[in-house]
C-alpha cells in the first residue's frame, strides 16, 4: 500500500496517529467526576513476559481482540480501561544473567523497551499511566505483602518434600513445569533432564480452598473446556478412610482413601507409593533388594508418567500382608509406581474386578480378582473390569443392595468399629512455592533460633507481630529448629542485594545464599528493626533470610487488581477505585494458564475477599481463549521449526492495519488457524478498495459522495443492517464476520453511481475498530474532526431495515426448485399460488397430484406431490 497512486502511505499515516493517540491521551480512563459519570468497562489482557526475542506474530490475537473492544466500547460511550503491564521476573532472564553476566535488570529493562515498542507500532492502544512491573519494588512491595497476609492466616508453610530439581537451571520446578519425553522427565524450559531431590520448600496451602475454588466455577463465564479443566484437576471426590491391620506388625496400619467402600470384599491386594514412610519397615528382607532397586527406578519418573493409563504396569511384592477388615482375609501388600504419595494417602485397597488399573496389574502379575458388583439388568453381560454402580454380591450381609447404597452402609459399619470414616479427597497438591534462583520476590522472612522466636513472642507490642502465625512456621536444620519471623509492612519492599554471580549454589540453594551481608542479620524484637552487622543488647537476636524465591506466577496473581490503583502507597487497593471500576469485563488469553496462573490467581484473589482486601469474590468474570496461531506448516510457533513470523518485518511491508484485518479475518477469534501469507494479499486489497472508495487521487472525498440529499432504499437499509449487524458481532467478538459485512456494504457501495458523505463516514466509523489508522486518516479526509475514536457509535434505523418483500424459497417434494419476491403482507393463498404458478416450479407439478401444501411464512414453500 506504501507509496500508492492514492497517497495512501501507511508508515507514515500509522506513525502519525500512534503518536497522537499518545499524545492527547485519547485511551487513558478517566478517574474525575466526568469520567465515573460514564458506564465503565474493563478490559484485561493477559500479563506478556518481556523476552529478548520480541513478539512473534501469534502473541498479539489477543491483544488485537482486547485492543478492537477497547475502542468499540469508548465509542459507545463507556470509559474504558485497558491496561498493560510485563510479567518480568523469571528463568529466561536469569539464564541470560548466567551467560552473559547483565544484570537481570537492565535485561528486563531492555526487553520491556523492545516490546512497549513493538506494542505501539502495532498500534495497540493502552493506558500508558498505569503501566506496571513485577520487577519494581513498589509492585513486589505489595506481592510481599500478599505474602505475608498468606502467612499470617496460616495459608503458607515450609515442608522438605521430594520435588523436582533440575540442575541445568538450578531450581525446583512444578510438576506442570515437566515434561515426558522418551528420554525421561525433562524441564519444559530448555528440555533439560530432571531429578527427584528433597529440598525444604515454602508451599502455600491451596487445597484449603479446594472446594471455594470448584463452588467459584459456576459462577463463572467461562469457557466449559476451562471449567472442566479446573474441576478435573482440583479432583473432589467422596470416599472413605479405611484401616487394614497389618498382619506382622501389630499396632500399624495402613490407610486407604477410597471412592468405593462398596468393593472392599473385592480387595485382593494392596499398594503402596514407593515413597509410603511404612515401605522400609514391612518390606521383608526376601524383598528388600528388589523393592529397593524398585524404587531407585522410579525415582526418575514424573507422576504424569507414572499414572499414565496407557503404560504398562510394572511393581514389586513387599512379602507384607494386610488384613481385609470387612472379612478377616489377608491380602499381599505390593509397591508399585501408579500410586503417587501426593493424592490420598500414598496407598490403596486394589479391587480388579472393579478397576481398570487394579485389573491390567492382577492380570499381568497373576494375582486373583473377585467381581463382587453385579451389573443391572440389561447388562449382565459387561466385561470385567466393571467400573459402574451395580448390585452388591460376594459381599456377605451386603449382597443386594446398590452400590451407592452399598457404599453408605460399609462406611457406617467400619465406622461404628473405628476402621474407617467417611472423607473427602482432592488431587490438588498444596501449592510448591519457591524457587532456587536469583531473579524474583525475595521472601520478607528471617529466620532465627527458636529460643529467640520465644522473646519475640514475649515481646508485647514489637511490630514484627503484624503478620505473626498462631502457630510458628519452622524448619529443622543440623538439629536445630528455626522459626519464621514476618518482616512488617514498614520494612517492605525487600529488595535483592546486588551479588557478582548468578550461578545457582550447586547445594539447592540459590544463589542469594551466598550473599553473607544481606543474608546474616540481627533483629530488634521490640522495634522490629532489622539490620546488617553486629548489635549488641538483650532486644537483638541473630537471623538469616530466607535464601528462596517466589515463582513467577506470584507477580501475576493480582496484577489486574494493581491496575485500578497503580500509584498508591499507602494500600495494595483503594476501596473506592474497585467499587468503580469492580474486576475485568473481560479478559482474553490462552487457555494453556487453565491449571496455572488462572487456577492460582482465583486462590489468591478468595484469600484477599475473605479477609476483606476485595469485595468481589472472584477475580475473572468473563474469560475468552483466543485460539493458536500456527505456522504455515500447521505446527506450533517456534524458533526450532524455523515457522515464527516477524511481526516488525509484517508491519514494515504491509502495516499494522492490513495485521489486524488478516488476522481477525482468518476464521473464529477461538480457534486454531494457520497463518498464511498469500492469505495477506487479501486483506491488502480490501483495505486499499476502502480507500480508493472514499478519496480521490488528490486525497479529498470522492467525487460520488454527496453532502446532500439520501441514499436510496437499498443502501440505506443495507447500511443499517450492517450497523445491526456489525454492533453485535463486536459485541460477541466475531470479528471475522465483521469483515465479511464490512466487505459486503463495500461491494455495494462500489456499484452505485453515488450515495452520501454520511454513508461513508458511518463506514469509516464501524471500520475504526479493526483497521483504526486507515480510519483515522479516512475520517480526516472526509471532513471529520480528529479524531474517529472520539465519535460516538452510529446506531441503526429499525424502520429503515423494514423491507416491502421477502424472498420466499420454493421446494416440491423437500428439493429446491425456485424461488420467488413476495410483499411483506401476502396471505398464504397468494404466496401458494405465485409459487405454483413459477416456471422453474411447473414442470415438476405437470401430471402430478398435490397432496400436501406448506406454507413458512416469509421463508418457503414445499409441495408435496405424488
Amino acid at each position: 500500500m506504501a507509496n500508492s497512486t492514492y497517497e495512501y502511505d501507511f508508515g507514515r499515516v500509522e506513525a502519525r496517529w500512534q503518536e497522537y493517540w499518545l499524545k492527547q491521551g485519547t485511551f487513558t480512563a478517566r478517574e474525575d467526576a466526568a469520567g465515573h459519570a460514564r458506564p465503565k468497562y474493563y478490559v484485561l489482557d493477559m500479563f506478556p513476559y518481556p523476552s529478548g526475542e520480541g513478539l512473534h506474530i501469534g502473541h498479539p490475537v489477543g491483544y488485537f481482540a482486547n485492543d478492537i473492544i477497547t475502542r468499540f466500547k469508548r465509542a459507545q460511550g463507556h470509559n474504558v480501561l485497558h491496561p498493560i503491564g510485563w510479567d518480568a521476573f523469571g528463568l529466561p532472564t536469569e539464564q541470560f544473567a548466567i551467560k552473559t553476566g547483565t544484570h537481570p535488570a537492565e535485561t528486563t529493562r531492555k526487553n520491556v523497551a523492545r516490546f512497549r515498542e513493538q506494542l505501539q507500532h502495532l498500534g495497540f492502544v493502552y493506558d500508558w499511566a498505569r503501566e506496571v512491573n513485577t520487577t519494581d519494588p513498589h509492585y513486589f512491595r505489595w506481592t510481599q505483602w500478599i505474602f505475608l497476609q498468606l502467612f499470617k492466616h496460616g495459608l503458607a508453610y515450609v515442608d522438605e518434600k521430594p520435588v523436582w530439581y533440575c540442575p541445568q537451571l538450578g531450581t525446583v520446578l512444578a510438576n506442570e513445569e515437566i515434561l515426558n519425553t522418551d528420554e525421561g522427565p525433562r524441564s519444559e524450559r530448555g528440555s533439560f533432564p530432571v531429578e527427584r531431590r528433597n529440598l525444604r520448600q515454602w508451599v502455600l496451602r491451596i487445597t484449603a480452598y479446594a472446594d471455594k475454588l470448584l463452588a467459584g466455577l459456576d459462577k463463572l463465564d467461562w469457557p466449559e473446556s476451562t471449567k472442566k479443566l479446573q474441576t478435573n484437576w482440583i479432583g473432589r471426590s467422596e470416599g472413605a478412610e479405611v484401616r487394614f491391620a497389618l498382619r506382622d506388625f501389630p499396632g500399624e496400619e495402613l490407610v486407604v482413601f477410597t471412592t468405593r467402600p462398596d468393593t472392599l470384599f473385592g480387595a485382593t491386594y494392596m499398594v503402596v507409593a514407593p515413597e509410603h514412610p511404612l515401605l522400609a519397615k514391612i518390606t521383608t528382607a526376601a524383598q528388600r533388594a528388589e523393592v529397593s532397586s524398585y524404587q531407585a527406578k522410579t525415582q526418575s519418573k514424573s507422576d504424569m508418567d507414572r499414572t499414565e493409563l496407557a503404560k504398562s504396569k510394572t511393581g514389586v511384592f513387599t512379602g507384607a500382608h494386610a488384613i481385609n477388615p470387612v472379612n478377616g482375609r489377608e491380602i499381599p501388600i505390593w509397591v508399585a509406581d501408579y500410586v503417587l504419595m501426593t493424592y490420598g494417602t500414598g496407598a490403596i485397597m486394589a479391587v480388579p474386578a472393579h478397576d481398570e488399573r487394579d485389573f491390567e496389574f492382577a492380570k499381568q502379575f497373576g494375582l486373583e480378582i473377585i467381581p463382587v458388583i453385579a451389573p443391572p439388568k440389561g447388562k449382565e453381560d459387561a466385561p470385567l473390569p466393571y467400573t459402574e454402580v451395580g448390585v452388591i454380591a460376594n459381599s456377605g450381609k451386603y449382597d443386594g443392595l446398590d452400590s451407592l447404597e452399598g457404599k453408605r452402609r460399609v462406611t457406617a459399619d467400619l465406622a461404628q468399629k473405628g476402621q474407617a470414616k467417611a472423607t473427602v479427597n482432592f488431587e490438588l497438591r498444596d501449592w510448591l512455592f519457591s524457587r532456587q534462583r536469583y531473579w524474583g520476590e525475595p521472601f520478607p522472612i528471617v529466620w532465627v533460633k527458636a529460643a529467640d522466636y520465644a522473646k519475640l513472642e514475649n515481646c508485647a507490642n514489637s511490630p514484627l507481630k503484624e503478620f505473626l502465625p498462631k502457630s510458628p512456621v519452622t524448619f529443622k536444620k543440623d538439629g536445630e529448629t528455626w522459626c519464621a519471623i514476618p518482616l512488617p509492612s514498614s520494612a517492605l519492599p525487600l529488595e535483592l542485594p546486588a551479588i557478582a554471580n548468578y550461578q545457582p549454589s550447586g547445594t539447592g540453594e540459590s544463589p542469594l545464599a551466598k550473599a553473607d551481608a544481606w543474608l546474616n542479620v540481627r533483629v530488634n524484637v521490640e522495634t522490629g528493626e532489622i539490620v546488617s552487622g553486629e548489635k549488641s543488647g538483650p532486644a537483638w537476636i541473630a537471623g538469616m533470610r530466607e535464601t528462596n524465591t517466589m515463582p513467577q506466577w506470584a507477580g501475576s496473581c493480582w496484577y489486574y487488581l494493581r491496575y485500578l490503583d497503580p500509584q498508591d502507597d499507602k494500600m495494595l487497593l483503594d476501596p473506592a477505585r474497585e467499587a468503580y471500576w469492580g474486576m475485568p469485563d473481560l479478559y482474553v488469553g490462552g487457555a494453556e494458564h487453565a491449571v496455572l496462573h488462572l487456577l492460582y490467581a482465583r486462590f489468591w484473589h478468595q484469600v484477599l475477599h475473605d479477609i476483606g482486601v476485595v469485595k468481589a469474590p472472584e477475580p475473572f468474570p468473563k474469560l475468552f481463549h483466543q485460539g493458536m496461531l500456527l505456522g504455515e506448516d500447521g505446527q506450533k510457533m517456534s524458533k526450532s521449526r524455523g515457522n515464527v513470523v516477524n511481526p516488525d518485518d509484517f508491519v514494515a511491508q504491509y502495516g499494522a492495519d492490513v495485521l489486524r484485518v488478516y488476522l481477525m479475518f482468518l476464521g473464529p477469534l477461538d480457534a486454531e488457524k494457520p497463518w498464511n501469507s498469500a492469505g495477506v494479499e487479501g486483506a491488502v486489497r480490501f483495505l486499499k478498495r476502502v480507500w480508493r472508495e472514499f478519496v480521490n487521487t488528490e486525497g479529498q472525498p470522492a467525487a460520488k459522495l454527496s453532502r446532500e440529499g439520501a441514499d436510496d432504499a437499498d443502501t440505506a437499509r443495507l447500511l443499517h443492517e450492517s450497523i445491526k449487524k456489525i454492533s453485535h458481532d463486536y459485541e460477541t467478538l466475531h470479528f471475522n464476520t465483521i469483515v465479511s459485512q464490512l466487505m459486503i456494504l463495500l461491494n455495494h457501495l462500489s456499484t452505485q453511481p453515488s450515495y452520501t458523505l454520511a454513508t461513508a463516514r458511518i463506514y469509516t466509523q464501524l471500520l475504526a475498530p479493526l483497521a483504526p489508522h486507515l480510519a483515522e486518516e479516512l475520517w480526516e479526509k472526509l471532513g471529520g474532526a480528529p479524531s474517529v475514536a472520539e465519535q460516538p457509535w452510529p446506531q441503526f434505523d429499525a424502520a429503515k431495515i423494514v423491507r416491502d418483500t421477502v424472498k420466499v424459497v420454493i421446494q416440491v417434494n423437500g428439493k429446491l426448485r425456485g424461488d420467488i419476491e413476495v410483499p411483506v403482507a401476502a396471505t398464504a393463498p397468494e404466496v401458494l399460488a405465485l409459487a405454483k404458478a413459477h416456471e422453474r416450479v411447473m414442470p415438476h407439478l405437470a401430471g402430478k397430484t398435490i397432496v400436501k401444501e406448506i406454507y413458512v411464512p416469509g421463508k418457503i414453500v414445499n409441495l408435496v406431490v405424488k
